[in-house]
């Protein structure tokens, strides 16, 4: 950990608001980000990830200082959105479906296609589709380390401390995601 993140963290154990807000500031976008994936729904997200937030401030006494505080907060974040999502009864969609913004309001990401090509674009958004479709039918424990891994980049140690398990855990839970993926993907396309 970095020496002016041990001072805020410090700081932040003793009632700082100003030094809490500083240590987190790099990683509310993310939280928020993860929140969303998991969640799909704009609000229910910016809930989830206020709520971690809150978390992490009022168990930062918890915090044993061995592990990294970006990680211990992801963590919050991760099982805060669990739990989110366990309390709402919500259904996990796609990753990159439509995102409910409110007053019946809803926008779709899209992956940008750099090609004039009708014929690319009409393939290019079958196999997102497919990916998509794929993804959706994992369990939540395989999907969250692929969104954890594949698709915000975290490293096998970051995920562990996430996660909270063990290295050799998170490659084996990694690989056999990966797996199921390629099966379901196999099962679609033979079809």
């Amino acid at each position: 950990m970095k020496g002016n993140e041990l001072w805020l963290v410090e700081q932040s154990r003793s009632g700082d608001v100003d030094a809490f807000e500083e240590l987190i500031k790099d990683y509310k976008k993310t939280a928020y980000n993860i929140a969303l994936r998991v969640l799909r729904n704009v609000e229910d997200a910016e809930d989830a990830s206020q709520e971690a937030l809150i978390k992490v401030y009022k168990s930062i006494q918890n915090f044993n200082m061995q592990s990294s505080f970006k990680s211990w907060m992801y963590r919050i974040v991760v099982n805060t959105c669990i739990d989110f999502k366990r309390k709402k009864s919500i259904n996990v969609v796609s990753i990159d479906e439509n995102i409910d913004l409110g007053g019946n309001i809803e926008f779709q990401r899209e992956i940008a296609d750099d090609s004039n090509n009708p014929d690319a674009l009409v393939e290019q958004n079958y196999n997102n589709k497919l990916i998509k479709d794929a993804l959706n039918k994992l369990e939540d424990d395989f999907k969250m380390i692929i969104v954890l891994r594949d698709i915000q980049g975290f490293s096998y140690s970051e995920i562990s401390e996430i996660l909270s398990c063990n290295l050799g855990t998170v490659k084996s839970r990694l690989n056999r995601a990966r797996k199921s993926l390629k099966e379901l993907l196999e099962r679609e396309l033979n079809f």
